[in-house]
Parts: C-alpha cells; sequence; structure tokens
C-alpha cells in the first residue's frame, strides 16, 4: 500500500526548498533532522519552562515550536529526495515527533502560567491524535492527518495562547483556556480520524459479505459439510 504522507501548505513547502537541496548535495541524512527537530523543541519546552519567570520567553518560545514543524517537514521531503525514504525512517520519523508534544507541553505544564493537569492533559490528547493518525495505516487503510487539532494547528493555537498570555500577563490563565481548547479540539479530531478510518475499512473490506463454502476451515478428516468457524484448521494443526 502507497504510504499516506501529510500535505503540507504550498508557501510552507517552498521555504525548505533550499535546504531540501543542501542536504542532498551535502548527505545529510534525514535522521539526522528528525533528531534537530527534538532539539528546537527542547529549546521550545526550556523558554516555556521559565516563561513564569522571564515573560520575554512567550513571545520567543513559538519561533522554537514553529522551526520543530519545519524540520519535521524537511526530514521527509530530504528523505524522498535522495532515495532514503524506508520502513525504518518513518518510525524514526514519527517518535522524534511525539517526544516533541512532551517537551513543548511539559514545559507550558511547569511554567507556572498553566494547571500543569490541564497542560499533560493536552499532552496525552496530543499523543493520542498522533496514534489515531497512524493506526489507520497500521490497520490497512491510510494515514490520516485530518481534523481541526492536527500537529501545525496545536502549534498555532498554543503560539496564539503563549502570545495572548503575553499581552494579558498571568492573571488572565490564558494557557489553562488554550490548553483546554487544544485538548477538547483533539477529541473532536480523534472522532474524526477514528470515523474515516471505519468508513474505509467498511469500504474495502464489505464487512457484510460472507465467506463462501470454500474458505472455511474443516476439520481434520473432515468433509464437506464439517465446516467450522474460518483459521480453525490452521490452529488445530500448527505445531
Amino acid at each position: 500500500m502507497e504510504k499516506a504522507r501529510r500535505p503540507i501548505a504550498g508557501v510552507f513547502r517552498r521555504t525548505a526548498d533550499a535546504a531540501v537541496r543542501v542536504c542532498v548535495r551535502r548527505e545529510i541524512h534525514p535522521n539526522t533532522i528528525s533528531t534537530l527537530s527534538i532539539v528546537v523543541s527542547a529549546l521550545a519546552g526550556v523558554c516555556l519552562w521559565q516563561s513564569g519567570r522571564y515573560p520575554l520567553l512567550l513571545w520567543i518560545a513559538p519561533a522554537f515550536c514553529y522551526f520543530r514543524l519545519w524540520f519535521n517537514m524537511l526530514d521527509g521531503m530530504v528523505a524522498l529526495a535522495s532515495g532514503k525514504a524506508s520502513r525504518r525512517g518513518e518510525l524514526f520519523n514519527e517518535l522524534p515527533d511525539r517526544i516533541s508534544d512532551l517537551l513543548i507541553f511539559a514545559g507550558v505544564a511547569h511554567s507556572g502560567l498553566c494547571a500543569p493537569l490541564v497542560a499533560y492533559w493536552a499532552a496525552i490528547l496530543a499523543l493520542l491524535t498522533a496514534y489515531v493518525g497512524t493506526l489507520g495505516q497500521a490497520v490497512g487503510a491510510r494515514r490520516e492527518y485530518g481534523g481541526i487539532m492536527s500537529k501545525p494547528w496545536r502549534m498555532v493555537a498554543l503560539h496564539a495562547g503563549l502570545w495572548t498570555a503575553g499581552v494579558l500577563g498571568p492573571q488572565a490563565r490564558v494557557l489553562d483556556w488554550t490548553c483546554l481548547g487544544i485538548i477538547l479540539g483533539c477529541v473532536e479530531t480523534v472522532a474524526m480520524r477514528l470515523s474515516r478510518i471505519f468508513r474505509t475499512l467498511r469500504d474495502t473490506e464489505g464487512l457484510s459479505h460472507e465467506p463462501a463454502d470454500d474458505d472455511r476451515a474443516r476439520l481434520p478428516g473432515g468433509g464437506r459439510g464439517d465446516a467450522v468457524l474460518p483459521g480453525l484448521e490452521a490452529r488445530a494443526t500448527r505445531t
């Protein structure tokens, strides 16, 4: 099955065209770029963690969040351009992304500007949203990227909350409401992705189809009339 890939806005993609050529020419491996996404996410997490003490960091942290998105886009583009796309690369692409979500929202949780429990629930729902997206590909449907709180929109929502908090100050508890909005958006996104996955599986598998008699396993030594549940003969004869 062809691998589904995240639709990337043309303008955002064009910002990486020169970088792709440089990476291919210098033989920079896509996994190295994936690692850089963790580095900038850690920097975002540190900025967020210290933003209660140094409010100026509220204005700086979103830049690292967007660099995280940029590096995550760049690694896939370089993998395709250099012919290094692989299943192992898919794993290395997904894991750093999940680590990045945790680093960023952990920074929010310990900033002193947001209730830690709310921020950590936002992190949990972000992970669940990504998991459900990959689940579709794992069960034979396709990778799902849709929803109002996909990864780019989580970063946009957090960016808006950080800058609003920078304007209104800590007393407004803006980041509590921001994380709550991300949680609700992730719930909608999970539900929508699951719905699409089930619909795709129903359309492709034909759930109402009854197996033909010849497809049914029979007990060893049994005749045609001794059909039993599918797969039973395989289990009975396995050593």
